[in-house]
């Protein structure tokens, strides 16, 4: 997730530095290095001219690529899964093991994510839901909390007019009322505007968790049986995914579900929905997870047998 390391010192944000091979040190930053690029990342009324280079070791990296990424020839177009959910876990483990803020983890977390929805989108998946927020999350420092939530909505505002002219679908999912409520807008608006896209839905989870999710549905079924709506004899499956937070997807139920960072759990992360994903454990922390990485777990979810119970 991109919430990990505690506290986070806001003023020393930076810019997504490239990754670096273990053979070769990483680089080091000073204070005032961290809190000029700090300003320069989030608030654009302080940049400075186009002409102005980056200190050493720090990259400017682009937004979505513009040129589709051909399928690897390791993979079968036929057997792609629709729907990929990904705990995006690591981002503080990276910085710290730089000598870095763990705000620059975050921030190097979100180059990692826009790679993997460019790929998503050239290689034919329908749905993408990252885990970038736990409701879990709030018992953490004001500071660091603080921190994602301007991440979220720059990133947001950054990347939306790429993404609406790829046909990404933006969909929020969580308790949004917790969020701040300049963040809210952002999200709406981003949802209001994306809402008639037909390529990739880009579900983004923010204050959200397996157990609020299930308890939800239950109020919101319950409700239904108050009303005389429904009886409780009707009370099935298929009534409960319906009060889902993922029902605003034609595909609501994760095919593959990978984790970063070599933990081993899927963390309070869509419990109703992953009960017949194939899981994917990656130990890369989330900015190192790349293309080569994607595959690999895709090859490995194309190499299983879906049985649903069923013998074949």
């Amino acid at each position: 997730m991109f919430l990990h390391s505690l506290p986070i010192p806001v003023e020393n944000a930076l810019t997504p530095i490239p990754r670096h091979h273990t053979s070769s040190p990483p680089p080091t930053y000073n204070r005032s290095q961290t809190h000029r690029f700090f300003r320069l990342s989030l608030f654009p009324s302080f940049h400075t001219p186009r002409t102005a280079l980056p200190p050493p070791h720090v990259a400017v990296v682009s937004g979505s690529s513009q040129q589709p990424e051909p399928l690897p020839s390791e993979l079968r177009p036929d057997l792609m899964p629709k729907h990929v959910a990904v705990i995006m876990d690591g981002n503080g483990r990276w910085a710290k093991m730089r000598g870095l803020p763990p705000s620059l983890g975050h921030k190097a977390g979100v180059e990692s994510l826009k790679r993997i929805i460019d790929l998503c989108c050239s290689w034919g998946i329908k749905v993408l839901t990252v885990f970038a927020f736990s409701v879990d999350n709030w018992v953490r420092p004001k500071v660091e909390v603080d921190f994602l939530m301007a991440l979220f909505g720059s990133t947001i505002n950054n990347l939306i007019e790429s993404y609406n002219r790829k046909d990404v679908k933006i969909s929020v999912i969580g308790d949004k009322s917790k969020l701040p409520d300049s963040l809210q807008r952002v999200l709406n608006n981003t949802e209001e505007r994306t809402k008639q896209n037909c390529g990739l839905q880009l579900i983004v989870a923010i204050s959200y968790s397996g157990k609020y999710d299930v308890v939800q549905a239950c109020k919101a079924v319950a409700g239904k049986v108050k009303d005389g709506t429904i009886e409780v004899e009707d009370i099935n499956e298929g009534v409960m995914e319906q009060e889902l937070e993922t029902r605003c997807s034609k595909f609501p139920n994760p095919d593959l579900m990978i984790r970063t960072s070599g933990e081993l759990r899927v963390s309070n992360f869509l419990l109703w929905q992953l009960a017949y994903a194939e899981l994917f454990f990656d130990p890369h922390l989330w900015p190192d997870f790349d293309k080569d990485q994607f595959v690999e777990a895709l090859a490995s979810f194309q190499q299983r047998q879906r049985r649903f119970g069923s013998r074949h």
